[in-house]
This record gives structure tokens, sequence and C-alpha cells, in this order.
């Protein structure tokens, strides 16, 4: 039995620990930390059984019955927790992205160098079932050589602009999954990035320095070309598609709906709209990273998404931001430079 410790019992942290305590039976929350924990937050940690409840992490650290970490706090501190974590020999999961500073995910990695500890980041859209319908295709072959690789990922609303101003901006907090699915659905690296876009969605997230509509070209290593098209706001629901474009085919995923029935009438054909966001569209998903994450740790193998997985969107996401600033195409020797 793999003994977990959470930090952070925000909305992601209470998604892992239901889903560990319900679902993965290999794996228990035996202790969970915030040092915002309310009487409401504790009633509900108590009844899912977790009876170990701190408002200090570092109580989880020093606890020798706690095998692993899981990262669930806000993302400045991502980073400098993980960092703690190794220091204590505890595996750690951490939630996306370790770090929006480059040189913070580089200290991270150079733990790692010296330490035999598990280091998982939270991408959970390559566990998404649909997703990896469109790998399995690539993988074995029934595409053909890569062309075009395209990915639509619209959310129902757009944030409110207070969590704008310190949320990294669009790129690294909301098309970050969509830089890593590029890189996922092709198994090929970034090399150049071209992106624009605007707030068309809410005009005053400009004026906090973001936008919420963006389309990013992209251009990898093996060739092809990748579409990513984002927007904040979708009126039909979370909007999360991907296609595969080969010498042989193409491979493509459309949304998820509560039921696949289309109505006919004489009034036209309708069927039901996407699930509305993120929680009821990946939930599924954010169970099996999980589990890949304890059986990593079970069985002594590497774990499915590495610190190299976490880098990489950033340093794109960063690109990005580049080349939205200076108008022109931004290779990503530049950054990494």
């Amino acid at each position: 039995m793999v003994r977990i410790g959470i930090i952070g019992a925000g909305r992601i942290g209470k998604v892992h620990a239901e889903s560990i305590m319900n679902h993965i039976p290999g794996a228990t929350v035996a202790a969970i930390a915030d040092p915002f924990m309310s009487e409401e937050t504790k009633k509900w940690c108590t009844s899912l059984g977790i009876m170990k409840i701190h408002s200090d992490y570092h109580a989880i650290l020093d606890d020798a019955e706690i095998d692993a970490v899981m990262v669930c706090s806000s993302t400045d501190t991502h980073a400098d927790i993980s960092i703690d974590s190794i220091k204590s020999s505890k595996h750690v999961f951490c939630e996306k992205p370790v770090s929006q500073d480059l040189n913070k995910i580089y200290e991270v990695m150079d733990m790692l160098n010296s330490s035999p500890v598990k280091f998982q980041v939270g991408f959970n859209r390559r566990f998404d079932h649909n997703f990896e319908a469109v790998k399995s295709a690539v993988l074995h072959d029934v595409i053909g050589d890569i062309h075009i690789v395209k990915i639509t990922s619209r959310d129902p609303e757009a944030p409110s602009v207070s969590y704008v101003k310190s949320s990294g901006g669009m790129f690294l907090d909301m098309t970050i999954h969509d830089f890593d699915m590029v890189r996922f659905l092709s198994g090929s690296e970034v090399k150049e990035v071209f992106a624009v876009g605007d707030a068309l969605v809410n005009p005053t997230i400009k004026d906090a320095g973001d936008i919420d509509t963006a389309v990013i070209t992209l251009t990898l290593d093996n060739g092809a070309i990748a579409v990513i098209d984002n927007s904040r706001r979708a009126a039909y629901g979370y909007d999360q598609r991907a296609e595969v474009f080969g010498s042989k085919g193409q491979v493509a995923v459309s949304n998820d709906t509560v039921s696949k029935a289309v109505i006919s009438t004489k009034e036209g054909v309708c069927q039901e709209k996407p699930l509305y966001f993120f929680l009821e569209r990946y939930m599924a998903s954010f169970t099996k990273e999980v589990t890949q994450f304890v059986a990593a740790i079970e069985q002594n193998t590497e774990v499915p998404v590495t610190i190299h997985d976490g880098l990489m969107p950033v340093i794109i996401a960063k690109a990005a931001k580049l080349s939205l600033d200076e108008h022109r195409p931004v290779q990503l020797s530049e950054i990494k430079a």
C-alpha cells in the first residue's frame, strides 16, 4: 500500500484525494496539508477517512509513514515543495506546471539527477480515453508519417480578471496542456512556434496583460506542422478535439457528451452539448494518471510523465508569448538559451 500525503486542499487536491480513496486500491491518502485549512475542509477530510490534517506541509515530509506526496498547491509553490519533498526522499506527483520559472524547473531536475525518487508531472489529458486512442493509432502506424496535428481546446467560461493576473498568462495556464498534447500525440519535439492572439471574449483581460483567444502554429522536429486553437469561452461547453493527419490517413476524436444519442426529426438533427468542464470531461483521467504513478512506485518503473515532459511545455509557452509580443516565429532554442 502506497501511503500518500496531499499538499494543497483546493479543487484539484480534493479531486485527487477522492479519486485515490474511492478508486485506487493500491494507495491511500494518509495525510493532507493546506495553510488555509478550514473547518469545512477538515470535515471533508475525516469523511474520506483522512485523519492526519495539517496546516504546514513539512509535517507530511517529516512523517516516516508517508511514501509519496502530491503537490496540489498554488503554482508558485510547486517547485519549492517538490525540492523539499525530494530532499525528504518522498516520491512526488506534481501538478502542472512545475514552475513558471525555467530556472526553478532546472533546480528540480538537478535534484532528481542525484535522487532515486519517482517524479511525475500532472498532465492528465494524456490518460484520457479519446487521446489514448489517437496515440495508439500513431504508435501502430495506422496513419503513417505525420503531416498535421490539430488541437482545439476551448473553455466554457472565461476566468475572472483577478485570476488572469496571477495565472501566468493563457499560454502557461491553459494552452500548456495543448503544448503537451502536441508532443504526446506526435511523438516529436517542437522546434518553432508562431502565435497570434487577442482578448475577444473579455477586453478587460487585455488590460490585465493577457489574451483569451489564440491560434498557435508549431513546427516539429519530425517535419510535421501542428495547429492549436484556443478560446476562453465556448457558448456550447467544453470543446476538446484532436486530429492527427498522415500519409496513410487520419485519426480524429470529438467531444465527450452525456450520451451519443442523435435525435433526428423534421425540425432538425440534435445531439447533446459537450460535457461542461474539465472535472466532468477528464475525471477518469485523473484516476488513471495517479494509478500509473502508484504502479511506478510499487514496481520501480519509469513514470509515464517525466520532469522533461514538465519542462518542454513551459519552454513552448514562453516561446509562444515571445512570438505573440514580437509578431514573429520563435525558435525554442532562443528560450533554452
